[in-house]
């Protein structure tokens, strides 16, 4: 017990029984039919599937959107929680945690109840909204936490050689948050794509997303097709993760320099 590593034991546990064998059941499902034998029609049949292939499409139009809407009112917000000027008081960092101690389901079902009470037709506006709503607080804490620690000498030094305000922001200020900005469109991107409960409830099922199509598969025991769209997803999300942070890191040196 003197070793540091045992104390690391318990979330090894946990991460092998939650993280780990639950990804290899989905990889061996995967590449399955019903009657276990192994192939590859699973993952072929996204393919030819015009409604999930549809569904992909509808679902990353959504994402974009949704990751623009936080962005434009994620990023001022970070950087005014970041500026000493502008925010001298601790507690508007608090504002913006609060809502994300209530479950984001009920969140959502309070949303859905306020627009219905409103007389406002469930849609595409009401699900990009909600979304907003749900999502911007993780575009703002990785942006506002970069811009925070950022060493401040940076604008000085651009100022002392007579750069306007506009022209520090852009060229020193920005290119050097944008490690944050990659975090959070991580952070709201995907779990967009891959969200249904937000869609059913503020759409009223009018729209659905990749995650209800996977939910709807592994609902009707159809454990296999279910199994190769999570696992569609899941490489396509580190695909995306790799080409993400490999553009993060260039473009924050580039613009720099």
């Amino acid at each position: 017990m003197s070793k540091r590593s045992v104390w690391a034991l318990p979330y090894f546990i946990f991460m092998v029984l939650f993280v780990v064998l639950p990804l290899v059941m989905i990889l061996i499902y995967s590449v399955q039919d019903n009657a276990g034998h192994f192939s590859l029609a699973s993952l072929g049949k996204f393919f030819y599937d015009k409604d999930a292939l549809g569904t992909f499409a509808l679902s990353i139009e959504v994402a974009i959107e949704n990751t623009l809407l936080c962005i434009l009112f994620g990023y001022p917000a970070a950087y005014i929680l970041a500026d000493k000027k502008l925010n001298r008081s601790a507690v508007t960092v608090v504002l913006f945690i609060l809502p994300m101690w209530i479950n984001a389901l009920m969140r959502t079902l309070a949303t859905a109840e306020l627009f219905t009470m409103a007389g406002v037709p469930l849609g595409k506006g009401t699900l990009l909204f909600g979304m907003c709503y749900d999502f911007l607080p993780f575009m703002i804490y990785p942006i506002y936490n970069v811009l925070n620690k950022m060493d401040k000498s940076y604008a000085e030094a651009a100022q002392d050689l007579g750069a306007k305000p506009s022209e520090v922001f852009r060229k020193v200020t920005l290119p050097l948050s944008m490690p944050g900005v990659w975090s959070g469109v991580m952070m709201v991107f995907m779990p967009t794509v891959s969200t249904f409960a937000i869609s059913e409830f503020l759409t009223n099922n009018k729209i659905k997303l990749f995650g209800t199509i996977i939910q709807e598969n592994i609902n009707n025991s159809m454990w296999n097709y279910g199994a190769a769209l999570s696992l569609i997803m899941l490489v396509i999300i580190g695909i995306t993760t790799l080409l993400q942070k490999g553009d993060a890191d260039n473009e924050a040196v580039g613009g720099v320099i």
